[in-house]
Parts: structure tokens; sequence; C-alpha cells
């Protein structure tokens, strides 16, 4: 890569100014001096948390000291504003600015939808299937994010007819959708607006009847709603409301239309309604009542309802039944439980049954020839990769879409053909600039955990880099059994081609190795993600990746909850440590069921009112188990208006850090004050915001241009 000899004297300048600038930088005034130490007692145990006031949103005070954070850190780097705008830069050239997606045929149309250069966000857009047709643009969100510090669409629905659109916008960030209808043949807006909904919407097949879904205080999707188009929105009826704390609600349709399911959830049990979309009038049936510990969902596929269940499975089965008798005496056996294999989902078409599986930690698509009565694999050549279905929104069909990528491949998009075997690349999305897949390298290795548990590492580097202590990025997750599968970036190529490995640590939590590989990073074992990922850095130091002199961590959320156990744990192993958003504050989260997601989350870390989740979740909160020791340097992240992990999460964890760590090490706090759990909505902001932390790992790695 050439870069400028004015950029290299500059940059050069720039980190020999950087004592003088963090000399003269001020911290913030540490906040538990203006308030009084709040006191709790939980099972006998008294709980001081100095830094509760700093949940006053409201607050002249609370917002007056999160700027004062924020002017902090902007001072601490501000000899890297030139690395920031050359480092957003270099990642938007590498990105195919006006881009096409693959169009999808829905109907009588082709949908899809388009970036254009200069504008932040995507323009939604269908074409008749007619040759020559002329572009409908139906939805522009640069149109509603015109003027907004924050836009982010939530729905975005056509009717059966094709004729309405209903769409929903948040200009938050805290995840309230205003649900609105657009009329696409007169562009006239219909008057109803609903404010306040959550994702979901789905149409009937009567083309005015909309099912919607709301959330209660905590932020939980907890009612179904039922709108007729052009009624008031205070007639609209509940057709459902989901009273248990601990399951939260949603709609969905299936992809033959014929119904419309209710899904109940909680983190280990599942309840499913379901209606004729015909009928949309007539009340939802129970499919099967709720069970403790089991967990089951539905596809619909010619007169037959698939089954996908954990009842006696632990990584699942499928059973098929008639939709006129679902009475689980009259249930088939379609595919058996597997130990080794995790039945990932279903998808239902035509004539075939696709099943998306995990084999010792692969991603894998097989499928159901309903003529032959045949399973037949999709095959993929790579060592390491992911592979998705896409939306796939026709039924009558032979050919499957799917998504492709792989730590040294970009996304690719598939059309599959279920009755000839042979797949047809459809896009593969470019990366400008001198890239070559061929210029890099993937890896999946193997750590042995505390308990000889093997952890796979997933990396990658350039093929030209020789195994040394080199700078190393080290990523992972490890909770709601949600899976760190590797994936293509355009923009980590800012840090592989100056010299970095970067690593995802697929630790337990997860459930890239199945189901039994989440069971045993959650509740009373959560532990085993943090010693897991601390195997993983340890087995990177070991094998000359890296050392703890060039190690860079990130987690975000629950992998933030990570950084900052691991941060507690073993300072001494890491350089730099990134937490975004980070979910640190356990035991007084856990303790106040008036916060979001606090009732659906305890089967996921344990309810505190129970003493021993209390006392296992206390051994490991980081907020609670901040001490006097050295610190690596540090920069966390917080979105005022986040609605998952609450702003006051990282911003306590930070103010604690700073009265108690004993190092003269770099600490950063950066709260986005317009935005929310995804932090900035924009295309360019959001690679602004890469650019930032990357500008950080180089500041305090010492790396020169």
């Amino acid at each position: 890569m050439k870069v400028s000899l004015v950029f290299i004297l500059t940059t050069a300048m720039m980190i020999l100014a950087t004592s003088t600038i963090q000399a003269t930088a001020e911290k913030p005034v540490p906040p538990e001096a203006k308030r009084e130490v709040k006191i709790r007692e939980i099972h006998g145990k008294k709980l001081l948390d100095p830094y509760f006031w700093l949940r006053e949103k409201e607050s002249q005070e609370v917002i007056r000291y999160l700027k004062e954070e924020n002017r902090y850190t902007k001072t601490i780097m501000q000899d890297t504003e030139t690395l920031q705008s050359h480092l957003f830069e270099e990642m938007k050239s590498r990105i195919k600015e006006s881009d096409l997606s693959v169009p999808e045929k829905i109907g009588p149309y082709y949908y899809y939808s388009r970036t254009e250069e200069g504008k932040q966000y995507r323009l939604h857009c269908r074409k008749r299937l007619e040759e020559n047709s002329v572009e409908e643009i139906i939805f522009d969100e640069n149109k509603y994010a015109e003027n907004k510090p924050y836009f982010s669409l939530g729905a975005l629905k056509i009717s059966p007819d094709h004729n309405i659109l209903a769409y929903s916008v948040d200009y938050t960030g805290a995840e309230k959708f205003e649900l609105h209808f657009l009329n696409l043949e007169t562009a006239i807006e219909f008057s109803e607006v609903v404010a306040s909904t959550t994702y979901g919407v789905v149409w009937a097949e009567d083309n005015k009847t909309v099912f919607y879904t709301l959330m209660d205080e905590t932020g939980r999707a907890d009612r179904i709603m039922k709108h007729k188009l052009g009624t008031p929105v205070e007639k609209d009826k509940l057709v459902y409301h989901e009273k248990d704390g601990q399951f939260w609600t949603g709609v969905s349709k299936t992809r033959d239309k014929k119904f419309i399911f209710i899904d109940s959830n909680s983190t280990t049990s599942s309840e499913v309604r379901f209606l004729d979309a015909l009928k949309p009038d007539d009340d939802f049936k129970v499919f099967r009542s709720r069970q403790k510990n089991i967990e089951y969902g539905l596809v619909h596929q010619g007169s037959d309802f698939y089954i996908i269940t954990n009842d006696n499975a632990v990584n699942f089965k499928v059973y098929k039944t008639p939709d006129n008798k679902i009475e689980p005496e009259n249930w088939q056996l379609f595919i058996d439980h597997r130990p080794t294999v995790l039945i990932d989902d279903i998808d239902a078409f035509a004539r075939h049954i696709v099943i998306s599986e995990r084999d010792e930690g692969l991603q894998k698509i097989r499928f159901f020839d309903l003529n032959s009565g045949k399973f037949k694999p999709i095959e993929f050549e790579e060592a390491v990769y992911s592979v998705n279905l896409d939306s796939n929104p026709e039924y009558d069909t032979d050919t499957i879409r799917y998504r492709y990528t792989s730590l040294t491949t970009p996304e690719s998009v598939f059309d599959y053909n279920l009755s000839t075997g042979k797949a047809e690349l459809k896009k593969q999305y470019e990366v400008l600039g001198s890239f070559k897949s061929s210029d890099y390298i993937s890896e999946r290795i193997y750590a042995i955990a505390s308990d000889q548990t093997r952890i796979p590492i997933s990396l990658i580097h350039r093929k030209d880099q020789h195994r040394r202590a080199a700078p190393l990025y080290l990523t992972a997750y490890g909770s709601y059994g949600s899976s760190f599968d590797p994936y293509f970036s355009s923009i980590r190529l800012s840090l592989l081609d100056r010299g970095f490995t970067y690593a995802i640590a697929h630790v337990r939590g997860g459930q890239e190795m199945g189901r039994p590989w989440y069971d045993n990073g959650k509740l009373l074992k959560k532990k085993n993600t943090f010693t897991d990922f601390i195997a993983c850095a340890e087995h990177l130091i070991k094998l000359n990746y890296t050392d703890n002199e060039h190690l860079v961590i990130n987690g975000g959320s629950a992998g933030g909850l990570l950084m900052g156990a691991v941060a507690n744990m073993r300072p001494d192993l890491f350089k730099l440590v990134i937490a975004d958003v980070p979910f640190v504050d356990v035991i007084n989260t856990m303790s106040d069921p008036s916060l979001p997601l606090v009732r659906e989350e305890y089967e996921e870390w344990g309810n505190p009112n129970d003493k021993e989740y209390f006392e296992y979740m206390l051994s490991y909160s980081p907020y609670d188990n901040v001490k006097a020791q050295d610190y690596p340097t540090m920069l966390v992240t917080a979105g005022l208006n986040d609605p998952r992990v609450s702003y006051w999460e990282p911003a306590k964890f930070v103010a604690k850090l700073r009265a108690n760590k004993t190092d003269k090490n770099f600490l950063l706090l950066k709260t986005n004050m317009d935005a929310g759990h995804a932090g900035a909505s924009g295309r360019y902001d959001y690679l602004k915001e890469i650019a930032f932390e990357y500008a950080f790992i180089f500041k305090f790695l010492n790396i020169k241009f």
C-alpha cells in the first residue's frame, strides 16, 4: 500500500506530539465526589454502587459528565485525527459506493436495493418482470434520514397485491419504530401512524389487515395487534398478550402464505399459535402448549407442518404432521437427533425441505427432495467459511439462494438449482483497489481449555507474514447461543495489510459446536466463556502469533461483558481492550426487572433472587470485580439511547476503573449521544467509528506508517 510522504511526516509529527497532548488532558472529575453511595443488601451482602446516579438520563449533571468524558477522549485522540481521516478514506475506497443487490423475484416484480455514491442510506426499488421495465423507487431511506442524527429502517413489507407498503422508522436508536403505510400507486401516505412498534409486521392475505408488535415498559415485545387499513389506530384489536415476563412474542407468515404464526419464546421454551392467512378475523390456535425446557418451531409445506424441536434431542430433530392433525400422537419422525450435528433451521418449498445444520463447527446445507424421497448435500470447498440461506420469498421454485463468505472470500450470492445440483454465482461483492484473496491465508487451530475442551480459533493473515510476535486482533462473543461465524470484511484489510493477524475465538456460550456448546457457557457455567477466551489468547502467544505487548482484544454487548471479565481476571495478558457497548453491570441490571431484557434473560444469566445464581454472577460481574490493580489501555463505548445495554453500564464501569486502577495506562469512554446499541446508522458514519477504533489501536501500539 502506497502512502504519501506528507502523510508519513504528518503522522510522525503527531506521534512526537502525543506526550504533550496527553500531559495537558485533564481526566473527567470522579463522579463519586458528587453523589452519595447507593447501598443495597442482597442475600445478606451489602453491595456498594457509588455511580448509581449515572442512571439519571434526564439529569444535566449526567449529560455534562458524559460530554466531559467525550471531550477527554477527543483530546487524547486529537493527534490521530489526520490518521482517522486517512483510514476512513482508505476503508471507503475499497467499497463500491454505487452498488446493486441481487434482485429477487416476488410475484410480478423483481425487488432489489441499491446504494449511490455520497449517500448514507439505501434506496429500495422494484421493476416488473417484463423486459425493459422502468425502475420504481418504493422507499428512499436517504429522504427519511435527511437532517436526522440517526435513522434506522425497521419493517419494509409489501402487501400481497403489491400496492401498499408498510414501513417503520426509528430516529433515536431506541428501537421504537413508527409504523406508516404508503400507497405505491398514488404515492400518498395513509393517515394512520402507529407509535412504538417493534420490528415485526405481517400482512394478511386480504391486503388490508396488518399484524404488528408492541412492547411493554421494559422494551419487551409482549403484544400482537391487528390493524385494518384506513381505520383509526385507536380501534386496533389486541389479538395476543404475552403476560409471562420471561417470554417475548413476534409475528410471521409461512412462505406458502397459508398461515400466520405468533411465536412466544423464552431462552429455553417455545409456543406457537397459527391462523389461516385468508381469515384474519378468526382466532389464533395454539399448536402445542409451552413446556419447560422444550423449544420448537414450525414451517408449512403442502398440507403438512414440519416441527423442529429439542424435545429429548439436545441438537434438535424434525417431525412432520398433517396441518389438520396437530396432536403429538400424529407426529412422524422426519430427521432423527444426532449427537454431533445441530439442526439450525428448516425451510419449506413446494418440492423440497431445506435443512441448515452445524457439523464440527461448520455450517452445512442439505435438502430433501419430496419427489425422490432422498436427502442431498450442497458441497462447499473451503475449510473455514460461513453460509446462510437468503430470504427466498418464492415458495413454488426449485432454486434457492444462499450467501457464502469466508475470512478470505468476499460475500458471494449463489442461486442453487435443487433439481440439477448446480450453483450459479449471481454476485460477489466487489472489493476495489489491489485486494487479492490469494494474498491471504485462513486457518483453524484449537486451544485447550482448563477442562481439556478443544476451543476453535479461526484466523487470517497475509501469506507473506511470517509467524512472529506481531500485532493480533482477537475477538469473540460467546452468549445466547449466537455463533460467531467467520466472514469477510474489506474494513479488516486496514489491519491485515499492516501486519496484523485477525482471530475469532469460538468460545462456549455460542453454538458453533452444537447446543451443548451453548449450554456449557451460560448460567452456572458462564465462566467457561471467559476462561476459554483466556486459553485462546495464551495459545496464540504460545504459537508465536503475537505476544502480550501486541495483543488487542475486542467484543461488543455480551462480548463486552467478556472483555470486562477477562480484563479483571488477566489484565497482564492484553495490551489493548476495546469494549463496545459492554454489558458489565450484571448484578445491578439483573436485579432490576423494570429494565429492558432482564426478565427474559433469567434463563441466560440466572435470577439473582436465587442465592446460588446471585453469588455466581457476583463472582464475575465486571463492574463488581474492578479492583486495585494494573489494567491495560482501554477504550469503552456507549450509546445514549441504547435499549439493550443502557449507557450507564459502560459509564459506571469506566468511572469505577478510574477510581481503582493502579496503572498510568489510558482509559477512554466514548458515548454516542445520538444513537443506540448499533452505533452510528449511516454507512459513512459507521466507517468513521471503525476508523476511530483502528486509530486507537495504531496509536497505542505505536505502529508507524
